[in-house]
């Protein structure tokens, strides 16, 4: 049986204080432009959750957009009933029979808003209880720990009816806490991050540094797959294309030792506060885990860090690697990130690249290089912008 109506939670982490009602009103924006394709639902908002009835629309293609909402703590398929004793009973059944197996314990859980119906809360979790285990007499009761918790709100129209709790993505809601651009490679960790960024409140905007013809245009549309996967969690998602190819060349031209990758991060990452201040963006994200390769140590992040003024988020710096895989293929951007379609990173490396690189050394190889700053601005003038939205993706097939 199809529900009639979805219940929608945001949790108490973001109901607190003054952001209360602005946290409430922006995850709730979201849930309006996430269901925009389905015209006939309608919505009733209250404190902490809101009600969407679905009037026929497709419950599972609603039930997969719901998983990518940010803010959205957890939502529950419901149906609906009378206001009368023997059709809540059956609707519990219903509910009951519904569930993907039968359970060895549950409990019944009744939410009395309207006053005026004849049996108090207490009084309905025996009447419905009792029901269900005279049709299924293996259940146990366990009010403590029960496998199952059938629930049953009595509103002022009618009862609603439900046993499954489905998490949502949880937290902050999308844009609450600023804007940060997201320095997005083709690999695995960067879209990982980008994601827990989001999840945290932040809108972002995507930098990616192509070296054409030295990376081809198949791996810059590997980057803009794996910013619509993102795009799914925010709707829309702005891609700044930055072209390195000049820059990165004449850098190899003049130093090719050990501390050149250090060097064109910095150059990197001075790009990326530019078109941070163009758009209105206060941090920097980035998918750095600790110790994972030479420019990622301690020692490297300090000074490659040390080239911008603004913040820089690194959302993935103490995990291990399998945790960051877990969570690619969670938000599926890992089968596009394994691709093997090269990045401007893997171009031009040193046979032995420093680990520990001396600030005072790096500074003075920079000042050696007296076009650089001219072709940091050719980069940033040179950026193409394009905006992504969710879905916009390319086959793989289409690769090969």
């Amino acid at each position: 049986m199809k529900p009639d109506l979805i219940v929608l939670r945001h949790g108490e982490l973001t109901l607190k204080g003054k952001n209360r009602h602005r946290f409430e009103k922006t995850v709730y924006d979201q849930i309006r432009k996430a269901m925009k394709p389905f015209a006939k639902l309608t919505f009733l908002r209250e404190f902490g959750r809101v009600y969407m009835e679905l009037n026929g629309e497709p419950y599972n293609e609603i039930e997969h957009r719901l998983k990518k909402i940010i803010g959205l703590t957890s939502f529950s398929p419901v149906h609906t009933a009378p206001l009368e004793l023997e059709a809540i009973q059956q609707r519990a059944l219903d509910a009951m029979a519904n569930l993907e197996h039968l359970p060895s314990s549950f409990k019944v859980s009744v939410r009395r808003v309207n006053k005026q119906f004849p049996h108090s809360s207490q009084e309905m979790n025996k009447l419905v209880g009792g029901y269900v285990l005279r049709e299924y007499p293996g259940l146990k009761v366990d009010v403590n720990h029960p496998e199952v918790e059938l629930r049953v709100e009595l509103r002022e129209e009618k009862a609603l009816v439900f046993s499954r709790v489905i998490q949502g993505v949880g937290g902050f809601p999308l844009g609450t806490n600023g804007k940060a651009m997201l320095m997005l490679s083709g690999g695995i960790d960067s879209p990982a991050a980008g994601y827990l960024a989001l999840r945290q409140g932040l809108k972002v905007e995507a930098v990616h540094f192509h070296s054409y013809p030295y990376t081809s245009e198949r791996s810059q549309q590997k980057v803009k797959d794996l910013v619509s996967k993102l795009a799914e969690y925010a709707g829309d998602i702005k891609l700044h294309l930055v072209p390195f190819t000049s820059l990165q060349t004449r850098v190899h031209q003049s130093y090719k030792k050990n501390l050149l990758i250090t060097v064109l991060r910095r150059a990197m990452f001075r790009i990326t506060e530019r078109l941070a201040e163009e758009n209105g963006a206060s941090a920097i994200v980035t998918g750095e885990s600790l110790g994972q390769v030479a420019s990622q140590t301690l020692g490297s992040m300090n000074i490659i860090g040390r080239a911008v003024d603004l913040p820089v988020l690194q959302p993935l710096i103490c995990m291990e690697k399998q945790e960051i895989i877990r969570i690619a293929e969670m938000i599926d951007t890992y089968d596009i990130s394994i691709q093997p379609h090269e990045d401007c990173c893997t171009l031009f490396l040193p046979p032995s690249p420093s680990t520990n690189p001396n600030l005072r050394v790096v500074e003075a190889i920079e000042q050696s290089m007296e076009w650089l700053d001219e072709e940091i601005d050719r980069a940033v003038a040179g950026t193409e912008t394009i905006w992504i939205q969710a879905g916009e993706q390319t086959p793989f097939s289409s690769f090969f």
